[in-house]
């Protein structure tokens, strides 16, 4: 091998690489400052260009393929030495050269009409719910968790996150709330159950939308939440609160004003919608090779730059926004540890190039929240300037508020959740 490793001398200033060549032999990168240490072994000779010619995606790929095997490790011990160097990383003539067409051709590659986003979602969320079931908390809740103190489990971070989310909504009872992107209903039951109000879902995936319907009739919800396979642009109804969470990241760049000024059409006069999506702390980007040819076709996390100019051009009031800087980190390592711990069932269930693909897509998404520049952020936005309270003083008796009526509700949906996928 000879242009692998020149590469990696190139790369390699945090922590050591060791690296075993198809014919045994070994070469040694050690960095300047203190990192970790990783070995890896590549048993196909043809990597020596492959991974230089497109670092991002052939490396991912041969670790998926399993001609790059990380030795006494996984997916991220590796990535996360590439992201304490990423710097040098993304100088490499390979990664200059893809990332730059990618920036040219990014319209195209999100452009996401109504049967493209159905297309791309069942990619991803049609995968099948058992697989999701597996290493997802209780309620299913596929984003962002909340972590007050950081020593929460999953569940309870998660229970934080809804009640977060619903107590800066300013919630009443009787209200109506459009959830966009609803994932498994998990938020639409909260709010129901602990806020009363009746809550309307929209999702593109057949999948989910089968569990989330019967978990309402199961927790006997059916007559406040209403799940329905639907476009977001397709909605027509006035509601009084919108939410979204996880859900922009799959608009695609060109759709972003179309999205926004949805959500200002839906929304009554003194409406209030909380926006909540990945994003991060540099300008405008790509979205990785991997991930969009593997996991999420069509998606791009925009960054707050690129979202406020839509808000802006659609009239909508900028009430408050939070960001949420390191709680994904803690979230995607529960994900992993709780997806490793079943890796087994799921190369059972799937086959090993589906499990290393997870693999490495949950680890590199920890390593981007820990050690890269993503965060998420929460707009909450209204037409009109007063339609929520002069100061954020709401917020925590609102929460109080919620946690107080929290018990019974979760118990009943948490039940009914159980015994939904047990009839599954």
């Amino acid at each position: 091998m000879r242009l692998l490793p020149r590469m990696l001398a190139r790369i390699i200033r945090k922590g050591t690489l060791t690296l075993i060549a198809p014919d045994g032999s070994e070469y040694r990168f050690e960095g300047e400052e203190p990192g970790p240490r990783v070995t890896v072994r590549v048993t196909d000779p043809s990597l020596d260009w492959r991974i230089v010619f497109n670092p991002e995606l052939k490396a991912a790929e041969a670790f998926m393929d399993g001609t790059l095997q990380v030795v006494d490790g996984g997916a991220y011990e590796l990535l996360e030495l590439v992201f304490l160097n990423k710097r040098q990383f993304d100088r490499t003539p390979g990664q200059v050269f893809w990332n730059a067409l990618a920036r040219r051709l990014r319209r195209f590659m999100q452009y996401n009409p109504i049967s493209r986003a159905r297309r791309n979602a069942g990619h991803h969320y049609n995968t099948g719910n058992a697989f999701y079931r597996m290493w997802l908390d209780a309620d299913m809740q596929y984003s962002c968790a909340y972590f007050a103190t950081g020593n929460e489990t999953l569940d309870q971070a998660q229970t934080l996150k809804k009640r977060h989310i619903a107590a800066k909504m300013g919630l009443e009872p009787g209200q109506r709330v459009l959830d966009i992107g609803c994932g498994w209903g998990g938020m639409a039951l909260y709010l129901a159950a602990v806020a009363g109000v009746e809550v309307t879902g929209v999702t593109l995936s057949e999948e989910q939308l089968r569990i989330a319907q019967a978990r309402a009739r199961a927790a006997g919800l059916d007559d406040q939440v209403r799940f329905e396979l639907r476009d977001y642009r397709q909605v027509t109804e006035k509601f009084d609160r919108v939410v979204s969470v996880g859900m922009l990241e799959h608009v695609g760049i060109g759709h972003l004003q179309e999205y926004f000024m949805k959500v200002r059409d839906v929304l009554k006069p003194h409406g209030v919608a909380l926006i909540h999506s990945i994003s991060g702390m540099s300008p405008p980007g790509v979205t990785g090779p991997f991930l969009r040819k593997y996991i999420f076709p069509g998606g791009y996390a925009p960054s707050v730059s690129e979202s406020m100019l839509p808000v802006e051009r659609a009239g909508l009031w900028l009430l408050d926004m939070e960001i949420w800087r390191v709680h994904y980190a803690p979230t995607l390592r529960h994900w992993r540890q709780r997806f490793m711990a079943r890796r087994d069932e799921v190369v059972r269930m799937y086959d090993e190039r589906f499990a290393r693909m997870w693999e490495f897509y949950l680890a590199a998404c920890e390593c981007a929240f820990r050690y890269g520049a993503s965060h998420v952020y929460q707009f909450q936005l209204a037409r009109e300037r007063d339609a929520m309270p002069l100061t954020r003083d709401y917020i925590a008796p609102a929460a109080a508020r919620l946690e107080a009526r929290e018990a019974q509700a979760l118990q009943r949906i948490n039940e009914s959740t159980e015994a939904v996928f047990a009839a599954a």
